[in-house]
C-alpha cells in the first residue's frame, strides 16, 4: 500500500495514471463509436446491438461501467491535482508565460476536459438513465425486450439543441484526444521528443476518426439519413 500511495503521490505517477485512463477511454470511445454508427443500417441492427449488450454481455458490462467510471475518476482527480501543483509552483501563472510549443488543443485542455465531463454526465442520464422527456421506451427483438435505442437516437437528434450540444462536445473531445493521445504517447514512452513536436500525425488521425466518428450522428440523423 505505501508503494501505491508513493506512486500517486509523486508527479511522474500521476501523469502515468492519466496516460493509462486516457488510453482506457480512447479503447472505449473507439467501440462506443462504431456502435452508434449502426444507426445508419436500420433500426433492426441498432437494436440488436443494443440487445447484445444490455442482454448477452449483462454482467460483463456493468463491470465495463465500473472499470471506465473508475477511470474517469483517476483522469479527472490526477489532472486536477497535477494543474494544483502546477499552478503553486508558478505564481504568475500559466498565462503570463510564453509558451516554447503551444496548440488550441492544449490552451483548452482544461475547459475541453470540464465540458466533456459535462456531456458525460449527461449523455448518460439521456441514453443510460433515460431520465429526459422524449424516451421512447422498448422494443421486442427474438422474445426479448430490450432498449430502443434507434428511435431514442432519431428523438433526440430531431432536435436541433441536442445536436448543437453534442456537435460542440464532439469538438472539444476531439481537441482532447489530440493533445491527450500524443501526451500520454510521450509519458510512457511510446513517442520520442522530436525536432518537431507539433508534428503529431497519429493523435492527429485519431482525433480526426472518432471526432467525425461520432459527430455524423447527429447531424446525420437530424438532416434526415437514418429516418
Amino acid at each position: 500500500m505505501n508503494l501505491i500511495r508513493t506512486f500517486w503521490q509523486s508527479q511522474v505517477g500521476k501523469k502515468i495514471v492519466m496516460a493509462v485512463t486516457g488510453i482506457i477511454g480512447v479503447l472505449f470511445v473507439i467501440g462506443h463509436m462504431i456502435g452508434n454508427l449502426q444507426v445508419f443500417e436500420g433500426a433492426e441492427k441498432i437494436n440488436a446491438y443494443g440487445r447484445f449488450l444490455h442482454h448477452t454481455v449483462g454482467l460483463e458490462l456493468w463491470l465495463v461501467r465500473a472499470g471506465l467510471l473508475a477511470a474517469v475518476i483517476l483522469h479527472v482527480v490526477a489532472a486536477a491535482q497535477l494543474t494544483t501543483r502546477a499552478n503553486a509552483s508558478r505564481p504568475q501563472g500559466y498565462r503570463r508565460r510564453d509558451p516554447q510549443v503551444s496548440t488550441l488543443a492544449a490552451r483548452t485542455i482544461r475547459w475541453g476536459g470540464f465540458l466533456i465531463l459535462v456531456f458525460i454526465v449527461l449523455h448518460i442520464l439521456h441514453f443510460t438513465v433515460r431520465s429526459f422527456p422524449g424516451y421512447q421506451g422498448t422494443v421486442t427483438i427474438d422474445g426479448t425486450e430490450t432498449v430502443d435505442v434507434y428511435t431514442n437516437l432519431i428523438t433526440a437528434f430531431t432536435n436541433p439543441l441536442w445536436v448543437a450540444f453534442y456537435v460542440v462536445s464532439m469538438i472539444a473531445l476531439g481537441l482532447h484526444l489530440y493533445h491527450g493521445v500524443w501526451s500520454s504517447m510521450r509519458t510512457l514512452g511510446a513517442a520520442k521528443p522530436s525536432a518537431t513536436p507539433l508534428r503529431r500525425q497519429v493523435a492527429l488521425g485519431l482525433a480526426v476518426l472518432i471526432w467525425a466518428g461520432f459527430t455524423i450522428v447527429p447531424i446525420g440523423i437530424f438532416l434526415g439519413f437514418a429516418r
